[in-house]
């Protein structure tokens, strides 16, 4: 049974995970290599060696995921997402305050974050949800239902400081559409991001003014508008309301260094030596690279430390810096065949509850690779999210290793079943 199994798992994933982990690998050394102190990857003592241990655990939790019957995922979904709902909010009171973030368990030199793990347990409890009841048949407490069982994590990761570990579930929105929900929600969110960035760059007078020019100009070239105008006067005043609100909640409720971290997206001018240090090193090391890059080993921002956090949340600096432009296209490549193939897996599924899990897996992935990668070039905010099975920790590579090998785990029976 194992050994058909093993033949039917889908081996081009498992090839871009490989291939994803061992470049991680390399380039982790690289962000901690120390000219003056050479010492081996392997070396226990830096966090390439820490990062080979995690790897070969990884491994054994592969072969556990595969072994175990896949029925487990499904018929333990909602009892996982409880426990770790549990888990979430003890960790909120027992675990160490490190660097204003109470989300690490700590087991003598071994730190885990259950912030990680609770992805992989939400996108199967959702799985399961959508599932048993199809979203268009939903009566509106199915649906009040499928929003607690989505939320509830994120409002507890977001109460013990890990905003950008919250952010991450917004990913799950993804596979609603997927199964039938109406994308008018996705519209609105793209507009409500439009109306945000534009009233991080123009003055809130400005922009009602503007606002009020384009109702008016609707009305005038399309006047049969006005026997319908309470729809576009309710937008247009949803906008305006929004621009108050997020100029509001600015300067009135978020933290200083969280107020400073959206101001540097649009204006890195603004603190260079504070929350704008990160993304200008970042960016100057990404630039220097060039087409080809220094060589392996050889990136100067990296081995002076002027990036922080180079190995874990800005490790693609590195890529960038050491193997250029083409480097970090590969690397980009590498990830969009393995987000195609996981999509390509999940609509080959029988179930709906595979398909499901698959488009979360994509889902929470991608997130994961956009925001990372974006926040090192200056195109999202530095909420320190690490890149998929190529940033160093243990948490993430576990959690990621888990979320993609419980859906091959599910195909590789799929394929199982239509050989019978």
């Amino acid at each position: 049974m194992q050994v058909r199994r093993s033949r039917h798992l889908d081996w081009p994933t498992v090839l871009l995970y490989a291939a994803l982990v061992g470049l991680g690998w390399l380039n982790v050394y690289a962000a901690v290599y120390n000219p003056d102190e050479v010492k081996p990857i392997w070396d226990f003592s830096i966090n390439s060696g820490k990062q080979l241990w995690w790897i070969g655990t990884a491994v054994v939790l592969i072969v556990v995921l595969l072994v175990v019957d896949h029925k487990v995922y499904e018929g333990l979904a909602y009892q996982g997402y409880l426990l770790m709902l549990v888990l979430l909010v003890v960790t909120l009171f027992i675990a160490p305050n490190i660097k204003g973030s109470r989300s690490w368990l700590e087991f003598g030199p071994m730190r885990l974050q259950p912030a990680e793990f609770a992805k992989f347990v939400t996108a199967l409890a959702v799985a399961k949800f959508l599932s048993q009841t199809k979203l268009h048949q939903q009566t509106w407490q199915d649906h009040a239902k499928l929003v607690v069982l989505t939320v509830l994590p994120p409002l507890i990761i977001k109460l013990q400081s890990e905003t950008g570990q919250a952010l991450v579930f917004a990913a799950l929105l993804l596979p609603f559409y997927r199964e039938g929900m109406s994308p008018l929600p996705l519209v609105l969110g793209v507009a409500a991001g439009a109306v945000f960035v534009a009233t991080m760059l123009v003055p809130p007078l400005w922009l009602v003014g503007t606002f009020t020019v384009v109702l008016g100009l609707t009305f005038f070239f399309n006047q049969r508008l006005l026997r319908r105008w309470l729809w576009p006067v309710l937008i247009w005043g949803a906008a305006v309301g929004e621009v108050f609100t997020i100029d509001f909640a600015i300067n009135h409720f978020l933290k200083d260094y969280q107020r400073q971290r959206i101001l540097v997206l649009f204006d890195q001018s603004l603190d260079p030596r504070g929350m704008g240090y990160n993304l200008n090193q970042s960016k100057i090391a990404i630039g220097s690279g060039g087409l080809l890059g220094k060589g392996f080993l050889q990136g100067t921002q990296t081995k002076f430390d002027f990036v922080p956090e180079q190995s874990t949340d800005f490790i693609f600096c590195t890529v960038g810096e050491e193997w250029g432009w083409l480097g970090a296209l590969v690397l980009v490549a590498l990830f969009m065949a393995l987000l195609l193939r996981i999509v390509y897996i999940a609509e080959r599924q029988k179930s709906v509850f595979g398909r499901t899990y698959g488009y979360c897996v994509a889902a929470i992935i991608f997130f994961h690779f956009m925001v990372n990668i974006g926040m090192t070039i200056g195109l999202a905010p530095v909420i320190g999210i690490p890149l998929p099975f190529f940033s160093y920790g243990g948490s993430g590579l576990w959690s990621f290793t888990i979320l993609l090998f419980i859906l091959l785990s599910i195909d590789a029976n799929r394929k199982q079943e239509l050989t019978r």
